[in-house]
């Protein structure tokens, strides 16, 4: 007699890889904003990141901006994936065990001004002997040499002396400066990039490095040719508002039902389709239309064309217009509409992350999708000092010693 055939089994699951950075130990000893939220970024794909902050002078961040309940709600965001100590490193129980968790680390992220690690004993040569394979990460307004080197710094002066607020706002109006920390993100990117470079570097040569970040200088690498241009040209870009030198038209319009709309024709085939779109064909038979430099000369009439159309329409309707003409055009959101957003939706760009201080709380999520690999927020950022004796403990100190340490000021 014939056996009946054995069952199909379906294979067993794979085993979910591993977030990339895991393994990866990343010392966050910095404040307000760009080095620590490099370290967010690094915790986002499974990078270790413990948080170090004074005892007595928590984060500023946690008291930026509005708070519930008196806990400050930005902080939920930049502390997100960060275990939390206190450590006063200008004592010599906090210097001697930030030098013992350095031992362990392979990115430390500081931004204190340059020579304030030094004047502690906590400098490169220092940290550097406790760990060779380590990358000391230092962000600061203005870097680590030069004449302004020993000056405060922040995001804003950045954007102050890079010439982004003198290229941004009306034609006939002041420098404007962005309402959030634009060069400060901008730098955390860099800052993350950075740190990725010296350890891929590291994977070769088997030593760590210094890497020193000026927060005036990657906003310079996002305004694009200007430099160029006044180096070969002596061209200084002016200030445009909405409008853009390069093409046109290209500005925010309002609709008939009160919502503001933007346009971009970029390409000159889409610059073709809106004037189609419009009702004024005929332009595309003009000479200068041929180019984005010859329509942003004339972007008067463009703009009269295209905003006399709009203004007609309701924003679905204007909406539903350009995407079937295949032109292109996008709603002025704010955080109501964004949330609401079907393709930041469908993309998962907020997500909602529990908390037990203030309950589930929707906030950014991670910046970019990985198919293989995905980095996850599995925390909002914690209180001061949460986790200050776990750490130490798993550092290897006594409960002696960690109230030692206490009772010196150190933690």
């Amino acid at each position: 007699m014939s056996r009946a055939p054995e069952p199909t089994r379906s294979p067993a699951p794979a085993a979910p890889a591993p977030p990339p950075l895991q393994g990866l130990r990343v010392l966050d000893l910095a404040t307000l904003f760009a080095g620590p939220l490099c370290a967010t970024m690094l915790g986002d794909f499974g990078a270790e990141v413990i948080k170090v902050e004074h005892p007595g002078r928590p984060d500023p961040s946690r008291g930026h901006g509005p708070a519930k309940n008196g806990v400050g709600l930005w902080w939920k965001v930049l502390g997100r994936n960060k275990r939390n100590i206190t450590l006063d490193l200008s004592t010599r129980g906090g210097r001697e065990t930030l030098l013992r968790l350095a031992s362990t680390a392979d990115v430390v992220v500081e931004n204190f001004r340059p020579g304030t690690l030094e004047k502690w004993s906590l400098g490169w040569d220092e940290l550097s002997k406790a760990n060779p394979r380590l990358v000391l990460t230092r962000v600061t307004g203005f870097g680590q040499f030069g004449p302004y080197s020993h000056r405060p710094g922040f995001g804003t002066l950045a954007e102050a002396m890079s010439g982004f607020a003198a290229a941004t706002g009306e034609p006939e109006g002041p420098p404007t400066l962005p309402p959030f920390g634009l060069a400060d993100s901008i730098a955390a990117l860099a800052t993350s990039y950075a740190v990725m470079t010296a350890l891929a570097a590291r994977a070769t040569t088997g030593r760590g490095q210094v890497v020193d970040m000026a927060i005036i200088e990657p906003i310079l690498a996002v305004l694009g040719p200007q430099t160029l241009w006044y180096d070969q040209l002596g061209y200084v870009q002016p200030r445009t508002g909405n409008r853009s030198l390069n093409n046109a038209p290209r500005n925010i319009y309002r609709t008939a039902d009160g919502s503001w709309l933007a346009v971009s024709t970029s390409a000159q085939s889409v610059a073709e389709r809106v004037m189609h779109l419009v009702g004024r064909p005929e332009l595309v038979d003009e000479p200068w239309f041929a180019s984005g430099s010859g329509r942003a000369e004339h972007a008067d009439e463009l703009d009269d064309a295209v905003g006399r159309w709009i203004a007609r329409q309701t924003r679905d309707d204007a909406i539903g217009a350009f995407e079937k003409a295949e032109a292109a055009i996008a709603p002025v959101y704010d955080i109501r509409d964004v949330l609401n957003d079907p393709q930041y939706q469908a993309l998962g760009t907020i997500t909602e992350v529990p908390d037990p201080e203030l309950g589930p709380l929707r906030m950014q999520n991670v910046l970019f999708r990985l198919s293989e690999t995905p980095g996850a927020i599995r925390w909002a950022g914690r209180p001061h000092g949460a986790d200050t004796r776990e750490v130490l403990a798993e550092l290897g100190l006594t409960a002696d010693e960690i109230t030692e340490l206490r009772t010196q000021g150190a933690l």
